[in-house]
């Protein structure tokens, strides 16, 4: 039985994923984190069967897939560490571990920005999914250098469709998470969080409602009243699919 702070512990680490009230008041990174997580629950029944979480983390997303097996996936070395994570196989950063055709589907969740050889290892991916499987995969446009040195691309919405078409996979889906406004209050919520605020993790949990809730809640009112332009956005989502056959690729 969890303890009072380990319960604690986990609402709060919940409230950093997914759009809850709460955080709303302790999350500064709430809109971009909204966007995807809304994201990948609308595209969520894609997910079927064996899955495979491409760069899984903490797994943060695993309660939205209903799936038969889950398998999550890692690199060991990277720009943090891998503690509290649940990676059950890590991988050598050039070839996955896995038979052909091993998964109906794949997950991947803000990783391609980090794979300097990614035609490589999307070749990867379209051998160990099924034919007729599907991959749901979100990466960034706008934010800034994390992970580092491990962060090495940005995609447009095209040049991502361009890039998995290219390596045989029909694209199904395809979104924007935010729009130019929440996206430009977003980043300020980020630079104040990153660059403004003391370096004690208590003393910007205490900060955040106060000094960056307001321009999150601001961003999320302009966004919806002001005039859209999705020209400038936090992250492509996608949905791809490994044709049955060659012939199916249009």
């Amino acid at each position: 039985m969890e303890s009072p702070i380990q319960a604690l512990k986990r609402i709060y680490n919940k409230s950093l994923f997914q759009p809850t009230l709460l955080g709303l008041f302790i999350n500064p990174f709430f809109i971009i984190r909204r966007g995807l997580y809304k994201g990948i629950a609308a595209f969520s029944s894609y997910m079927t069967g064996r899955l495979l979480d491409f760069g899984c983390g903490s797994k943060p997303y695993r309660a939205l897939f209903q799936v038969s097996e889950y398998i999550g996936t890692d690199i060991e070395v990277s720009g943090h560490d891998h503690q509290n994570e649940q990676i059950d196989v890590y991988y050598d950063g050039k070839t996955l571990p896995f038979d052909d055709a091993s998964f109906d589907s794949v997950f991947s969740s803000e990783v391609f920005e980090h794979i300097f050889n990614l035609p490589e290892i999307l070749d990867e991916l379209h051998r160990v999914i099924k034919p007729g499987g599907h991959m749901l995969i979100t990466l960034p446009f706008v934010w800034d250098e994390h992970e580092i040195p491990y962060d090495f691309a940005r995609y447009t919405s095209f040049g991502i469709r361009h890039i998995l078409t290219e390596k045989g996979f029909v694209v199904l889906e395809q979104q924007k998470t935010t729009n130019y406004i929440t996206t430009l209050c977003q980043m300020w919520c980020a630079y104040i969080y990153q660059h403004v605020f003391p370096k004690n993790k208590i003393a910007r949990i205490v900060l955040t409602p106060l000094l960056i809730t307001p321009f999150t809640v601001s961003g999320v009112i302009l966004g919806a009243i002001l005039p859209h332009s999705k020209n400038f956005f936090h992250n492509n989502i996608l949905v791809v699919q490994k044709p049955q056959e060659p012939s199916d690729i249009q």
